[in-house]
């Protein structure tokens, strides 16, 4: 059975599609509410603990697109299934690391399958839709990083906290497991017709009218999400060390967060498709803002609060908004490029802002991450505008 051409909007597969997304974003980010019980276990610094999230985001962005054009003959279904086993074998042996070598050895096999992930999942949802649906379609599946906001890092963090963080890296390979199945079971594979467009030379995709869209669009991602993990990253010791809230409150903050992306993302779906360009533009000037105020604000734990929700409300919005503008300015030829470069250029983020924010601590503190992070959101707003000025001037 293949992906039919009708408009019937295929509901099943793209909750599948949002399901295997949220465990997937669940594992790649679960270090980041876990840093201080994973340095603590393995005897080293918060700030080399950092590191594994720089090693994984650096393993996405080296490895993307060269994966993706290995493997552009094989069925996408199956890629899914398979990138699917193979990071949970790779988290579950991370669970049972019992160095920080082995573990950030686990860490750079599960960033292989999550780079291949997005190569192939970004662009599955608009391959099971026509252009029309591809808003509703992108949102819908985008619930899933949200859930893993929501739900998935901020339970794995507080099941990492009360218990032990290698039985919450244990939990989450099990889930992934279980999404694998469910995978092979409900995803309809994509027609042979769209299998064979993706196997298009690099040269003829550089060619294509709508490459340096694409282009314009991964370039901004690249440098706000540098700006958002050089902070996020660190945002468990940031909470604790400089807002001053208990360690025990911290999970509950990082829930409070992923919910508030999920009123982000409602808001996306709803204003993007009337005002794409403003929605882009509002979203990131506004996460520039309230960053730069928690650094100047920090010691106001309910400032502190309140702006995490208007800080995860806009930053929610961001990815959804530009990748639905990826996939509506991207040819045919090129949609495939467009899914993987944004996963690239999403992972270079996090691995220049992670290991920037590393780079940080030590001579300017935790304290001093927002306003580098204010500086590079600013900086991508910038970009965006400056190479959109035509469209933004019509």
């Amino acid at each position: 059975m293949t992906a039919p051409p009708a408009t019937r909007f295929p509901l099943a597969a793209l909750l599948v599609l949002a399901g295997a997304i949220f465990v997937s974003m669940t594992g790649e980010f679960l270090p980041t509410g876990l840093l201080p019980d994973m340095a603590a276990d393995l005897d080293v610094s918060v700030s080399q603990a950092g590191i594994l999230v720089t090693v994984f985001a650096v393993t996405v962005l080296l490895t993307t697109i060269p994966l993706a054009s290995l493997t552009r003959g094989f069925s996408r279904k199956g890629l899914v299934v398979v990138v699917l086993l193979v990071n949970a074998t790779a988290t579950l042996l991370a669970a049972l690391a019992p160095s920080y070598e082995l573990l950030l050895g686990a860490r750079i096999l599960a960033g292989l399958c999550h780079g291949l992930f997005w190569a192939v999942i970004g662009s599955y949802a608009a391959h099971l839709v026509p252009k029309e649906q591809l808003g509703r379609a992108i949102a819908l599946t985008s619930t899933g990083g949200t859930a893993a906001s929501v739900l998935g890092v901020p339970l794995g963090t507080a099941l990492g906290h009360a218990l032990d963080w290698r039985l919450a890296f244990g939990v989450i390979a099990v889930i992934m497991l279980a999404f694998a199945l469910l995978v092979l079971r409900v995803l309809p594979p994509i027609a042979p017709s769209v299998e064979g467009a993706q196997g298009a030379q690099l040269g003829a995709v550089v060619r294509d009218p709508s490459f340096w869209s694409v282009m314009k669009v991964c370039i901004t991602i690249a440098v706000v999400m540098t700006g958002q993990f050089a902070f996020y990253t660190y945002i468990t010791p940031f909470s604790i060390d400089v807002v001053g809230a208990p360690a025990e409150v911290v999970p509950g903050l990082l829930l409070l967060y992923g919910c508030a992306g999920a009123i982000g993302l409602v808001i996306s779906g709803i204003v993007g498709d009337r005002y794409p360009m403003a929605a882009i533009i509002a979203s990131i000037a506004t996460a520039v803002l309230i960053v730069l105020a928690i650094g100047l604000f920090a010691s106001s734990m309910l400032f502190f609060v309140i702006a995490l929700i208007v800080w995860s409300i806009a930053l929610a919005a961001i990815p959804t908004l530009l990748g639905t503008r990826n996939m509506r300015v991207a040819s045919l030829r090129v949609r495939d490029l467009a899914s993987a470069g944004i996963s690239t250029f999403f992972n270079f983020g996090i691995a220049g802002g992670s290991l920037l924010g590393a780079l940080a601590i030590g001579p300017i503190g935790l304290e001093g991450l927002p306003f580098i992070a204010g500086g590079l959101m600013a900086a991508g707003l910038a970009f965006f505008v400056l190479s959109h000025r035509r469209e933004l001037g019509r």
